[in-house]
């Protein structure tokens, strides 16, 4: 019998392409996987790592990485955000398009002690996304946006509900209830991610966000993504400033 086909980088050949919808949540970041076959995307249970670099690291790893979290950083502050920022919130509307934050520059996450801050007025969660951007500034290069990938689950959202914005605000039961019809629509299985109990502060939102965010990691592999802006541009360090969806 011939031995089984190699995958690149070592191990056997897998039946299947692993994806993975990621969100920051107060433990560090809560992953949603599922095996793709074809078109299909079949959810594993969720799991929540302590680093970004342990997602980067897992084995057999991800062929696709849709995360929640900027990837790229201008030098210097910048009103409104990079573009893709300002189409996202033109494209969602003023209710939902608010949820689509700016990252901070560069200068600052070099620049600032981000403990010292969250104990100077910086609200906890601020601070604690400070320290989930500074985190992922580090790992990131131009080669791994063939891997990883920034998403925002309303603008996942927004694709399932065929271009069009949730009616509700995710922090509200209706718009919980909103977002999970959606999802379980067109997710099969999907119930194992959403009815799963995580500790580390890992809410029904959460669960919700990295599902959608899963959703849009199945559209990158199978190319049939949307970018914004459709031509990027790219940060000093070689990062493309771009959303998908």
């Amino acid at each position: 019998m011939p031995p089984p086909t190699r995958r690149r980088g070592g191990g056997p050949e897998l039946p299947y392409r692993l994806i993975a919808g990621v969100e920051p949540c107060p433990a560090g970041w809560l992953v949603v996987g599922a095996r793709l076959q074809g078109i299909t995307a079949f959810p594993t249970e969720p799991e929540v790592f302590p680093t970004f670099a342990e997602i980067l690291d897992y084995r057999p790893s991800f062929d696709v990485i849709a995360i929640h979290c900027h990837l790229s950083f201008p030098e210097e502050d910048t009103p409104g955000g990079r573009t893709c920022d300002r189409e996202a919130r033109k494209l969602l509307g003023f209710a939902r398009g608010g949820a689509v934050k700016s990252p901070p520059s560069r200068h600052y996450l070099r620049t600032q002690d981000l403990d010292a801050r969250a104990k100077k007025g910086l609200d906890p969660i601020s601070a604690r996304m400070m320290r989930r951007y500074a985190e992922v500034a580090d790992e990131m290069q131009p080669y791994r946006q063939r891997q990883v990938f920034e998403v925002h689950p309303e603008l996942s959202f927004f694709q399932l509900n065929d271009d069009m914005p949730m009616q509700h605000s995710k922090y509200t039961e209706e718009g919980v209830l909103e977002r999970r019809r959606l999802v379980e629509a067109r997710i099969p299985g999907v119930d194992v991610v959403l009815d799963a109990q995580l500790p580390g502060g890992v809410t029904a939102r959460h669960l919700l966000d990295a599902t959608a965010d899963m959703v849009t990691a199945r559209r990158i592999a199978a190319r049939a993504v949307d970018r914004i802006p459709e031509d990027p541009e790219w940060d000093e360090q070689g990062v493309r400033m771009e959303l998908l969806r």
